[in-house]
């Protein structure tokens, strides 16, 4: 407590000489935001509150969507290498996490970033005073910064497990209210039961009140919350198949369609197209430029993300030409760099995000139908209805050329759905999670092949499915509980 009471009386010291800056980086999390008076609001008018929503937004355009994101979703799964140089990306791909990884405290404070300044617009819009501000826009407001929350805090669980739950923001910081504030800005970690609770419920509230439809599918739509509360519901435990189902069928009634050829999806024609559900959308500009595909592709630097020997495999053993070169390229890199997991002049890189020169316009589809058809297709699957199951997933093989499947029992719809969205959603940062909420991500991982089909030599164990809390936020915060033998 004597450490508490340093830190809050440091921060009352240091108010007074803020007392023109509205906003303040509180520490750990930025979880605050200064008012002078208590009687007066955040957002006095209709621009400001709209002007907050839009800078939400505009972290889908930090480093962890345009990176971090993929290297979490693929690398650390068996679908491609960490690739590059970089230390902290390598402990990812090889399961040796410890608390002090540099992507592991970044991705931390860009999430914790994100969900505090979502609940600064979600707490204050309702009370904006400016009459043009109709109720109905802060409900819509409320909605989707409602949407971005519970996405931020999806992310979360899933790396950490139980995570703190942040929901208020700090206005007044007195000594009198230490015991209501330090909670505040030092949480301790909720069980991941009320974090998956406090999704839920977020995701209800924003299908009550966004929009069906918005200028681009970079909003949050009624579309996009049912998509992914159908994700949650079926990372959730115990897992609600019967709403997984429900949740789908929105989506799939909700007016979307797959395009008519697979490779459309990467082509950069069909931007915020009919199976895109929530889509990140960049202008390619000085200020509005996707530096994070320059990343995955080029010649002038090695890259991260490198396809897998096991995936390419896993494409080629089902005869998947669409998909594979649709995910993949390969090229010639001699005399560029070298790599123990690939010769020289056959050297693959993830083609999905094909606009790779400064400044890039390329979009990233973080949600999409053909994800939702299949996460479908395993929750009737889970209830009994192979058949069914069946149906979607020949649906999605169908676009590419593909024959039905041949799986006829559950155990085996299980496996054919599992290699299904492997193919179709590689380097999607689907993969994963998929193997993860399955229960299978520790028999798949530690039986991975690499160069010439031999054993990769991963040694993946059930503390290695979550991360390690970072160093930096248990220094300062002693309510915070580290993962187990991290």
């Amino acid at each position: 407590m004597k450490k508490i009471y340093k830190i809050v009386f440091a921060l009352l010291l240091a108010l007074p000489f803020y007392a023109c800056e509205k906003f303040l980086d509180l520490k750990p999390v930025g979880n605050g935001i200064y008012i002078q008076n208590s009687s007066d609001t955040v957002y006095k008018t209709a621009n400001e509150v709209e002007a907050a929503l839009a800078g939400v937004y505009s972290d889908y355009k930090n480093e962890y969507w345009e990176l971090d994101y993929f290297v979490n979703g693929d690398a650390q799964s068996d679908d491609a290498y960490a690739g590059a140089d970089n230390p902290a990306n390598f402990q990812i791909d090889d399961y040796r996490l410890d608390a002090t990884n540099s992507n592991v405290s970044r991705d931390w404070a860009y999430l914790y970033g994100t969900i505090g300044r979502a609940n600064v617009v979600i707490n204050n819009v309702e009370i904006v005073p400016d009459p043009s501000l109709s109720e109905q826009r802060k409900r819509e407001i409320k909605g989707e910064a409602s949407f971005i929350r519970a996405m931020m805090y999806f992310q979360a669980v899933q790396l950490w497990g139980d995570t703190p739950l942040q929901l208020k923001e700090v206005t007044v910081v007195s000594a009198e209210l230490l015991p209501e504030i330090y909670p505040q800005l030092f949480p301790a970690r909720a069980p991941k039961e009320e974090v998956y609770a406090q999704i839920i419920a977020d995701l209800e509230y924003a299908i009550a009140n966004v929009k069906a439809t918005q200028p681009h599918k970079g909003y949050a739509t009624k579309g996009a919350a049912n998509a992914l509360l159908a994700k949650v519901y079926a990372a959730a435990e115990p897992r609600d198949w019967s709403k997984v189902v429900q949740y789908c069928d929105a989506v799939i009634n909700g007016g979307y369609s797959l395009l008519p050829e697979y490779d459309m999806l990467w082509d950069n024609q069909n931007e915020n197209s009919s199976e895109a559900i929530f889509e990140i959308n960049y202008e390619g500009t000085n200020t509005d430029a996707n530096w994070g595909a320059s990343m995955f592709r080029g010649l002038d630097w090695k890259k991260f993300n490198i396809p897998s020997n096991d995936l390419i495999k896993a494409f080629d053993d089902e005869n998947d030409v669409i998909r594979k070169n649709a995910s993949v390229v390969f090229l010639d890199v001699t005399g560029k760099w070298s790599d123990a997991n690939w010769p020289q002049t056959n050297y693959p890189f993830m083609n999905k995000y094909r606009i790779f020169t400064s400044p890039s316009p390329q979009n990233y589809i973080l949600l999409r139908l053909a994800d939702i058809l299949l996460l479908k297709a395993e929750a009737l699957n889970e209830q009994g209805d192979v058949t069914g199951a069946a149906e979607l997933v020949n649906q999605i093989r169908s676009r590419v050329d593909l024959p039905n499947t041949t799986a006829s029992s559950q155990d085996a719809m299980r496996l054919a759905i599992e290699k299904e969205r492997r193919l179709e959603l590689a380097f999607e940062g689907h993969r994963w999670y998929d193997l993860k909420r399955t229960g299978r991500a520790i028999d798949v991982i530690n039986s991975a092949i690499g160069p010439e089909g031999s054993p990769y030599g991963y040694n993946l164990a059930e503390t290695g499915l979550v991360w390690p809390i970072p160093q930096s936020e248990l220094d300062k915060n002693e309510l915070l509980v580290q993962n187990p033998n991290y």
